[in-house]
């Protein structure tokens, strides 16, 4: 069987609630949210506005479900740096920088779907927002804290700058060569990273 057509297969045999986040989350990342209905969405789904709005009161919650998903399975990748440097924060460190400058090379990769939502939803009473932000908040702390656990000096200008950088580079990558953008984001973060190194760990 085609790769597509099992992947085909496999959404089909979802439970209709299932079937209308793996739909959304494609068409929202892929095309945006406010470019997407609910029409297009039941019908990806394999279903109807009827049951649709069944298992989600509105599109705004939809959006917010499908955020929180992205959200933990970005977490989930946090758990997989750990698995394979365990009690090695710099490893670790140097595990998320690979994974993130692959991220931007990735011709298919759009760029984070929580900051994209956050450029399309400005109202901060959108249900979406505080997943958004709270998500942000999140990443950052704990990418301060893998910076301190790895004993660099300003761990939180440290996170910030690398944070900052990353956002960037997957914004450029949308109109500039994603690989050369990803090369330079990757060099530009051990650049960042040497410069927060304390005296004696540089020797």
């Amino acid at each position: 069987m085609a790769k597509g057509a099992a992947k085909a297969q496999k959404t089909k045999d979802l439970a209709p609630r299932e079937r209308i986040l793996a739909a959304a989350a494609d068409l929202f990342y892929r095309q945006g949210l406010r470019a997407v209905g609910v029409d297009a969405i039941a019908e990806a789904a394999g279903t109807n506005k009827m049951t649709l709005y069944r298992h989600f009161e509105s599109k705004d919650t939809l959006v917010a479900e499908y955020l929180r998903r992205a959200a933990s399975e970005a977490e989930a990748h946090c758990a997989v740096f750990e698995a394979r440097h365990p009690a090695d924060p710099r490893a670790q460190l140097v595990g998320w920088l690979t994974e993130m400058a692959d991220a931007v090379a990735s011709t298919d990769d759009r760029g984070c779907p929580l900051a994209n939502a956050a450029v399309e939803l400005p109202d901060k009473r959108h249900p979406a927002r505080c997943v958004i932000e709270q998500f942000k908040l999140k990443s950052r702390k704990r990418l301060a804290a893998l910076c301190r656990a790895a004993g660099l000096r300003d761990p939180d200008l440290l996170a910030d700058e690398l944070y900052l950088l990353l956002e960037g580079a997957r914004v450029s990558a949308q109109s500039i060569d994603a690989k050369e953008i990803a090369g330079r984001f990757r060099k530009m973060s051990e650049l960042l990273i040497a410069s927060h190194c304390s005296e004696t760990k540089r020797k």
